[in-house]
């Protein structure tokens, strides 16, 4: 057999092969999250792929996060819960992988490799709870409290409706960029396991993560490698905030681009303060600033330089940028398909 015989052809086109296949995967997930969603009718019977994995960690963390280990002692074992909590799901989303690959013909083992994969997407949930903020601020105060209350960590009952209103448009800024560009950006990169890998990390962050007297050793190491896996995500949820308010009347691409530039380093987070910057630039308002946190004043950065007295009408515009950014990735990924298979097609 000669190098240029078919088994060299077929060996050389395996990677694109894989990547064609994971895009192509990731279309179709973000697709279907942006139509239905994950239905609450699932939730209610079978519960989420977000709980098994949070049960996974609140295991971990009652085991091996005990209050009288030493600091230093604490802080090995979130090392070790962090490594469990990443590898133990990652494992079994590649034997399903691997399963629904050699069981089924690929016309189905794709879509449902995607389907599968849709439900770590949260598209669809992120546009309802925020929106939710906006047309319960446009009823009371109280109301908007109780609706932000369910996707913020900040106290509600401190925040004014301008606090409100700012805390949902950061929410969905950030969201945006770990719940919606991250998981699809590692499921393009490695399949069905490269998203519950990115999933397994950011879940581990969300209930570990944080800086108290409980998690400060404990969750250090979960933290650190949540920052380190949405690196890429959060630039790239930026770059499609400014493309959507290039097509958008009343917000400005330039504005947007500038903010991030400026503010978007001086954030507490090194990763949500680029589609934070980005979206504050588009709108021009102003983010973030001073917030309490379990009734502690935390003094914070403002991000833009546009006004903090957000009104619904503010809140409503952020969520037609958002809509348009997630029609621009969906978009980009369709088209790096297509490129990709008239390539390999022409190999």
């Amino acid at each position: 057999m000669t190098r240029n015989g078919p088994h060299h052809i077929h060996a050389d086109m395996r990677p694109a092969l894989f990547m064609l296949r994971n895009l192509g995967a990731t279309c179709i997930a973000s697709m279907t999250d942006m139509a239905v969603g994950y239905p609450q009718a699932l939730v209610r019977r079978v519960g989420h792929p977000v709980m098994w994995i949070g049960g996974l960690i609140g295991l971990l963390d009652r085991r091996l996060n005990t209050p009288d280990a030493a600091p230093a002692r604490r802080r090995a074992n979130g090392f070790v819960a962090s490594m469990l909590i990443v590898s133990v799901p990652t494992a079994a989303a590649m034997l399903m992988d691997h399963v629904i690959r050699r069981v089924l013909p690929r016309w189905l083992a794709l879509p449902l490799t995607a389907l599968l994969a849709s439900s770590l997407v949260a598209q669809r949930s992120l546009h309802d709870h925020v929106e939710a903020v906006a047309i319960q601020a446009q009823a009371s105060l109280p109301a908007a409290r109780r609706a932000v209350s369910h996707i913020v960590g900040r106290d509600p009952e401190q925040l004014d409706e301008a606090g409100v209103l700012r805390a949902a448009t950061e929410t969905l800024a950030e969201n945006f960029s770990d719940g919606i560009v991250a998981p699809l950006l590692w499921m393009a990169a490695g399949g069905l396991p490269g998203t519950v890998f990115y999933k397994s990390v950011n879940t581990a962050d969300s209930m570990i993560g944080h800086r108290t007297p409980r998690h400060e050793a404990f969750g250090y190491a979960a933290a650190r490698l949540d920052d380190l896996v949405n690196l890429p995500a959060s630039r790239l949820s930026a770059l499609w905030i400014i493309l959507a308010a290039r097509t958008l009347k009343g917000m400005s691409a330039r504005d947007a681009v500038r903010i991030l530039w400026r503010d978007a380093r001086q954030h507490r987070s090194p990763n949500a303060g680029w589609p934070e910057a980005a979206m504050a630039g588009a709108l021009g308002i102003r983010l973030s600033g001073p917030r309490a946190y379990d009734g502690v004043r935390v003094a914070e950065p403002w991000v833009g330089d546009g006004t903090p007295d957000l009104r619904p009408a503010d809140l409503h515009r952020a969520l037609a940028l958002y809509r348009r950014a997630c029609l621009i990735q969906t978009l980009a990924g369709m088209t790096a398909t297509a490129l990709l298979a008239r390539a390999s097609r022409r190999r």
